[in-house]
């Protein structure tokens, strides 16, 4: 460990542990099982069911093959649409500094990620849930993972999402964009440096 350590120093090595890790996933836009969706075993109500499509795995099957189950409701979703989709979220900094100014605090993120579902909202109305809710340190933006109505996916939507400060909840504005949030240009292994 610490030659490892000792070796990397020139290139800002830093030890990351799950917490970091859980961070960088949310950045990826990368889905957590049991987290921003369930399995179809574990699926008890309807909201908690999702197709392929609605994940945005959708071009990973192909309705054409042989007969497989499940195949007849996935063609007719793909000529009427899917009910809702799993998108990205920025959050309104504004709004946040906002709230923890009224409560008398300085705006604080915790360094971990949330995993905890919070509703969102378009007019008042609620139109989807967040699952995973991070401080992005690569972005410096609160970002999250939402599943959200169809109609309310595109880019650029304007949405509301509930968060708690000091025990109470409030309303701040966020608003839908592509995953991934990070998307580095060099993201795979390379051989060594020369």
């Amino acid at each position: 460990w610490d030659a490892l350590m000792q070796a990397g120093r020139a290139f800002d090595i830093h030890p990351a542990g799950m917490l970091a890790l859980d961070v960088a996933r949310i950045e990826a836009g990368l889905l957590l099982i049991e987290v921003d969706f369930h399995s179809s075993k574990k699926a008890i109500v309807e909201s908690q069911k999702y197709s392929p499509s609605e994940l945005g795995y959708g071009r990973l099957v192909s309705l054409d093959k042989s007969r497989f189950i499940g195949q007849e409701t996935l063609v007719g979703e793909a000529k009427q649409g899917h009910a809702k989709e799993i998108t990205g979220l920025e959050v309104n900094w504004t709004d946040v500094e906002r709230l923890y100014e009224e409560a008398g605090l300085a705006p604080a993120m915790p360094a971990a990620a949330s995993r905890v579902a919070v509703p969102v909202y378009k007019n008042g109305m609620q139109v989807g849930k967040a699952t995973s809710t991070t401080w992005s340190p690569t972005l410096k933006k609160l970002i999250a993972l939402a599943t959200v109505r169809r109609e309310f996916a595109k880019p650029g939507t304007a949405l509301e999402m509930e968060m708690t400060v000091e025990a109470v909840r409030h309303r701040v504005r966020a608003a839908t964009v592509k995953t991934p949030f990070f998307n580095p240009k060099r993201k795979t292994a390379t051989g060594p440096l020369a």
